[in-house]
């Protein structure tokens, strides 16, 4: 049997939601009746404005509270798995002295007109995040952090003979992510020379690393240690 799920609201499989979004409609009357007749079209039935704000010159933001019909098989949904093993810092760092003989190079940064280095910071520099230290702390890594609104040009240069490149892009309007990263990832086949491509960031699809022409995106909640057992897996392990 199917593994059904319905959202749950006040009571269990109600079905209830919250959604919110902004409309070019100054505050007011018609502005609440144009959120509830948007949310019917999208399916909330009975939809309840439950928040309206004025943002800016002639936009309201809205919250409205609702009840959808939809349902998830869970047996239907498809994920990227992470298929190698989380390790320690310790084996971390003994499987790149043992397999590698050398220091593992890594060069990161955010490119295009990011600026919100909060992302790849995380990941790179010696704080970390929720509680595990950065690639910086790793005795047997050795980590360039360049910063944010870095050139795909200065990117390729800077990573000459790197062992792999990790981009964090934060900023998504008009898919700017994804024209990054795709530029990225040409900009280095046409170098020709490749090192292994990581991405990163809170609105990337992590199944789409082929489209984009990397070899693995890291999505919202990545910590250090996973990026680093995925470095040992793909470039310190015997294939």
């Amino acid at each position: 049997m199917s593994d059904v799920v319905r959202p749950y609201g006040d009571t269990s499989g109600d079905g209830m939601v919250q959604t919110s979004f902004t409309l070019p409609v100054p505050a007011g009357r018609r502005a609440d009746g144009a959120a509830l007749a948007l949310a019917a079209a999208m399916g909330l039935d009975p939809a309840m404005l439950v928040h309206a704000r004025p943002v800016g010159d002639g936009h309201t933001f809205f919250v409205v509270y609702g009840r959808v019909r939809h349902a998830v098989d869970l047996d239907a949904v498809r994920v990227a798995e992470r298929d190698y093993p989380l390790l320690s810092a310790a084996a971390i760092n003994t499987a790149i002295r043992r397999r590698l003989r050398r220091k593992l190079t890594v060069v990161g940064a955010c490119i295009g007109t990011d600026a919100h280095t909060v992302g790849i910071d995380a990941i790179l520099n010696v704080k970390g995040v929720a509680g595990e230290k950065g690639l910086e702390c790793y005795r047997e890594l050795a980590v360039t952090n360049l910063g944010a609104q870095v050139p795909v040009p200065d990117l390729v240069a800077a990573a000459a003979g790197a062992d792999a490149v990790l981009v964090s892009q934060v900023v998504t309007q008009r898919d700017a992510h994804l024209r990054n990263v795709r530029e990225l990832s040409a900009a280095f086949r046409a170098a020709g020379r490749r090192p292994l491509l990581i991405a990163g960031g809170p609105r990337f699809d992590e199944s789409m690393a082929a489209d984009l022409g990397v070899d693995r995106i890291f999505g919202r909640g990545t910590t250090p240690r996973e990026v680093a057992s995925y470095l040992v897996h793909r470039l310190a392990e015997p294939r």
